[in-house]
């Protein structure tokens, strides 16, 4: 009876920890990070707000992907636009380390577009970003404040402890790094040969959000398809790095993209979020930004 008991008692505890693992990760966490770095915007300017939230190997594209604390470091800091933006999608892994975060934008009160933020949890608790970049595209149907979109928890490559603080040990989340290194040479041979969309097709995930164009950002089938047609038919991708959670059920990449219109090559830099589920891994998030050369002066 005792040992009968103790193995119930047993399961019981260990359900409970599975719940409290999904339940301390909370997609809302990241959009709280998010929101002070907003509100550090609104009270301290662009340079230092971005500086202070940053993580010290956090990159942006300037055009091209540049240490961002250098990047900025470098900026006057003065006669700054008010830049103002908010959180609308948000997602989290199941270690509650990794997530982004994406909403619209206004400088000097006019909507310019979306903004997409990839946030790490640091190992006194706190977040930083570690990518920081968006597109000037239309965020007029954007919702105010408030309004959240956020995507379930993945399944995880390794075990995950809830009572595992950021602190202990290391964590092997290897096999998520090959998984995703691996799926995307296979998405970008698949680019190379055929066209976009259908290369595209074994990877996203159906509430997947696909944007880079002028275009509202793409959030549902047709709209995901309209996308893709923007781009070139194929694409040369090559992947930089990026990062995974240590529960191995949430990764980013960013890299380099390259084609050739009208015997012009063409470059861009692409942002993506990979998700584990229970179907395999997926792209919930897809950008695709091309590097325009400046308009000459005169």
């Amino acid at each position: 009876m005792f040992v009968r008991s103790f193995v119930a008692a047993a399961v019981v505890i260990s359900l409970c920890a599975a719940s409290a693992a999904q339940a301390a990760a909370n997609p809302k966490d990241v959009a709280k990070a998010e929101r002070a770095f907003a509100a550090d915007g609104k009270a301290m300017g662009i340079k230092q707000s971005f500086l202070k939230h940053m993580a010290d190997d956090a990159i942006v594209f300037a055009p091209d992907p540049v240490n961002a604390k250098q990047h900025y470091s470098a900026q006057p800091g003065e006669n700054e636009p008010q830049l103002v933006w908010w959180p609308t999608v948000a997602a989290i892994s199941r270690s509650g380390d990794l997530g982004f975060t994406m909403g619209p934008y206004e400088i000097n009160g006019k909507r310019g577009g979306h903004y997409f933020t990839v946030w790490k949890r640091q190992a006194d608790g706190g977040w930083k970003w570690v990518f920081d970049g968006g597109a000037p595209n239309d965020a007029s149907a954007s919702p105010a404040d408030g309004d959240l979109r956020t995507y379930p928890i993945g399944t995880p490559t390794v075990s995950w402890n809830a009572g595992e603080s950021l602190k202990a040990g290391s964590y092997n989340a290897d096999g998520a790094i090959v998984d995703i290194e691996g799926l995307e040479k296979d998405l970008a041979q698949a680019a190379k040969q055929q066209d976009l969309i259908s290369a595209y097709d074994l990877y996203l995930s159906h509430d997947a959000i696909v944007m880079g164009s002028a275009s509202r950002p793409a959030m549902d089938e047709a709209a995901i398809e309209a996308e893709l047609k923007t781009r070139p038919n194929r694409v040369n991708f090559k992947r930089i790095g990026g990062g995974v959670s240590r529960a191995g059920d949430l990764g980013w990449s960013y890299g380099d993209a390259d084609w050739i219109k009208a015997g012009e090559k063409k470059r861009a830099h692409y942002v993506r979020v990979w998700q584990k589920r229970s179907s395999g891994w997926k792209i919930i998030f897809d950008e695709l930004l091309e590097v325009r050369q400046p308009a000459p002066a005169g």
